[in-house]
Formats: structure tokens, sequence, C-alpha cells
């Protein structure tokens, strides 16, 4: 499985040690309170299932945790599909309290399935609670575009005009030049499916992967491949100049002074991920799960987002960091798919998917 997220690559390189570490803190803190002591060591844990690329400063997660009492430990499946998958399988014995990483292509999936516990934090921002589904087991903490990226010295170089729009991607002087990655591995890759569908419909998404796969579009399984790999901007220096991945993944690859970057986001082409949290249903702490549930949505975390994962904050009064007007904005008119028929024909077009591309 790959991690969903494409633009945490520069500061994310630490992230797997940063969640080991707190992940190792958190058990440190338990395991303090002694074998005869279980319950209160239930009572002051709550544990998170995320995602593996969720990302917090430690400093903040400090501060939640001196001022709730509690300490956080986080266990981390796999990406965001693979998130999904695992609350469904282990529902009767849930893995945690809390689910931070459902998005809105697996969100109804989750709801229906029963793993959630309906609770609408208080400090919920009015611009977040545009995004909610459900009767309230889901609730926005951040968004982000999943768009066709662009290496802007490459067609330069080549003297070939940049692609603006889906349909270009499939004209013959973009031949062998596109990479994607697979919506059945690849959260990225899902969005980017409902892209199509939402473009072309459900008539005529297949036809337009037929031209993609004619005009030598190669699949990954993984953003991580398809961006360092086989993509030419990343530090990779891959042979393809177009690749699959979010609006602000341009954002690390400003000049050093700051001027300008070197790749670009082809804002036509994207579908809009949000990404939820929730108490689980079953909970061992749902009191702490509360609480936890209310910190995502709070001013110091949705402050936090755009450092650490990347992302916009669900609450669009946050502070953003300087630049990402410029380099990692939203696209003004992203492709959209209803949630109810995400979930009618999710699975029905990820077959239809690997048959008419991969074959």
């Amino acid at each position: 499985m790959s991690t969903r997220r494409g633009p945490a690559h520069k500061i994310g390189l630490g992230l797997v040690g940063g969640l080991s570490a707190l992940a190792l803190t958190a058990c440190a803190g338990s395991t303090d309170t002694g074998a005869g002591d279980t319950s209160s060591a239930e009572a002051s844990t709550v544990t998170l299932v995320t995602h593996d690329s969720f990302n917090v400063s430690e400093d903040v997660l400090a501060a939640f945790e001196k001022e709730s009492g509690l300490t956080v430990k986080q266990v981390a499946p796999g990406d965001g599909g693979a998130l999904v998958n695992q609350l469904i399988l282990t529902k009767d014995a849930p893995l945690g309290d809390v689910v931070f990483g459902i998005d809105n292509s697996f969100a109804t999936r989750a709801i229906d399935e029963g793993v959630l516990e309906p609770y609408t934090p208080a400090g919920l921002a009015d611009t977040a609670a545009q995004y909610a589904v459900g009767d309230g087991e889901l609730t926005p903490v951040d968004l982000g575009d999943v768009c066709v990226n662009v290496d802007h010295a490459w067609f330069t170089a080549a003297g070939i005009p940049e692609p603006v729009t889906l349909d270009d991607l499939t004209e013959p002087e973009y031949k062998d030049l596109l990479v994607v990655t697979n919506p059945a591995t690849s959260s990225p890759g899902l969005s980017f499916l409902l892209a199509t569908v939402g473009a072309y419909g459900e008539d005529g998404w297949e036809g337009y992967w037929s031209k993609l796969k004619d005009n030598g579009v190669k699949v990954a399984d993984g953003w991580s491949d398809a961006y360092y790999v086989d993509f030419s901007g990343s530090e990779g220096k891959g042979p393809r100049p177009l690749v699959l991945s979010y609006s602000t993944s341009p954002a690390f690859t400003v000049t050093e002074d700051g001027t300008e970057t070197t790749t670009g986001a082809l804002l036509d082409t994207c579908f809009r991920q949000v990404e939820y949290t929730g108490v689980l249903a079953g909970a061992k702490n749902p009191e702490g799960a509360k609480k936890l549930v209310d910190f995502l949505v709070s001013d110091a975390f949705q402050a936090d987002i755009a450092d650490n994962m990347y992302m916009y904050p669900a609450d669009a009064d946050t502070e953003l960091p300087e630049g990402w007007a410029e380099f990692a904005p939203l696209s003004p008119s992203p492709f959209e798919v209803a949630p109810a028929d995400i979930t009618a024909h999710r699975d029905e077009w990820i077959k239809a998917w690997t048959s008419t591309v991969i074959g």
C-alpha cells in the first residue's frame, strides 16, 4: 500500500521515525501505570488509528496531552484505503478509540459498515461543516486537491507546451509522459479515477482511460514510486514530466530564493480529497476519544496541518504558510462525484478501471 499523500516528501522524510518516537512515548507512558492499574491506563490512554502519512508537531501534541491528561497512542495500518478496510475487519474488536484519515472516497463505506459512533465537536468551524457527511459520524479535518503535476523545466527544454486539461493528456505530443497511481492500491489514484468519472460521466470515463492507455500512461502502485522514481521534476529525476500528485506539491519545489517553483499543478485535472475524524464504535475510552476529536478540529491542530501534512485545514480561517496562495492553490473548480455514487459504484469502477488499463 502507498502513502496517500503526495506533498509530504520534504519535511516528511522523518515522519516514520517521528511516529515511531511518538508511539514509543505513548507506550512508555501507558506501561508506567503497572500491571495492576489496567483500567487507569485505559482511561488515560486514547488510541488514534490513522494512515501512515499522519503527522503533528511534538509540541502541539504534548500541549494537548498535558491539558487533557491523556496519552495519545498511534496505530497506522496503511494508507487511506487500507485504513478503512482494517476498521471494517476489526469492528467487533476495534483497533483504537478514534480514527483520522478516512477520506470522501471511502467515507460512506465506513459509515454504512457501522464502524463509527456519532459525535460532533462543539468547536467545528462553519467552513469545515460544509464538508460533513453522515449524521455526525465523520468530522472534516483537512482537505487537498489531487491533480496532475508538471515539470516546467522539462517542457521548456523540450519546446513542448504544457498540457492544461484532462483531454490534453490524451494528445500525441504527451505520449509516454504521464505516470499515475493505481486506484486499487493508492488513494490519490482512486481520487484521480473519480476525477475522470466526474469529468466524463459513467458512460465516458472508461473511454477516456482507454485513450490514456493508448497514449502510454504508466501506472505505479503508489505515490512514492510515481513521484520519486518516474517523475522528472523530483529528486529522482525520472523520465516522465507529468505525475499524479497534489496541488500543494509545487510548494516543495520552490527555488532557493523563494521566487518561483520548478513544478506546477494542473488545476483543471483535480478531485478534492477531504479527510475526516470520528469516534470508533466500541471504543474503550469514548470520553478520551471525544476530547481527541475536539483537538483535531481545534485552532492549535488546524494551524499545524499545512506545515506537517501539507493539506489545507478544513477551517478556512486558519492562517496558511507564506507562499501557499501562489505555489499551492486549490483548484477553483475540482471535479465532483456524489458520495452516494461513490459508495454504490466504487468497487465496480475499480474493477472496470483494472480491466481497461491493466488488462
